[in-house]
């Protein structure tokens, strides 16, 4: 039992898990802070994914694009969609429980998202002859899009109250 006023047991700083994030509280709107959490995400990609393709070039030089966008591309998943959990989850959607769920769900819109992403990646760079770092930021425009929906209607939603979905 906390000992914090309040419903939902208290984090640290008094925040408690049925509050609304401290993002949301402070734009009032669910689509902007989600935005400006993932520019804040956007940000966190490029870096990873700019930095293991440089990192890949130099310790695995002259192997073939495919595979090298592939690694690369992964390793940056991995880092993006774990920033990206935990800043929606804490400071956009705001929800309790069923953490593990969540991550699976959450993981599931990502890895739909990077499926999308490595098609169009090699098409981009191996047909159509772009640079890899051009073909990703212009993915990513269609992965804000696929990303909204699928986080706020998937990854974190949970059932109204009259709804006995249990979802």
């Amino acid at each position: 039992m906390s000992s914090s006023p309040g419903p939902g047991p208290a984090f640290p700083g008094g925040l408690h898990e049925d509050a609304p994030g401290w993002l949301l509280t402070a734009v009032k709107d669910q689509r902007v802070a989600f935005l400006g959490v993932g520019v804040v995400n956007t940000l966190v990609g490029f870096v990873a994914f700019f930095g293991f393709d440089d990192l890949y070039a130099a310790a695995a030089p002259g192997w073939p694009g495919v595979v090298h966008n592939t690694v690369v591309l992964a390793c940056a998943h991995v880092v993006t969609v774990l920033v990206a959990f935990v800043l929606y989850r804490y400071l956009v959607f705001r929800v309790r429980g069923h953490l593990w769920r969540d991550l699976a769900r959450f993981e599931s819109v990502y890895l739909t998202s990077i499926a999308v992403n490595w098609v169009l990646l090699n098409l981009l760079v191996e047909v159509a002859h772009w640079s890899a770092k051009l073909a990703q930021t212009v993915i990513l425009v269609l992965q804000v899009l696929l990303s909204w929906f699928g986080h706020k209607h998937f990854s974190f939603r949970r059932p109204r109250p009259d709804d006995g979905s249990g979802a």
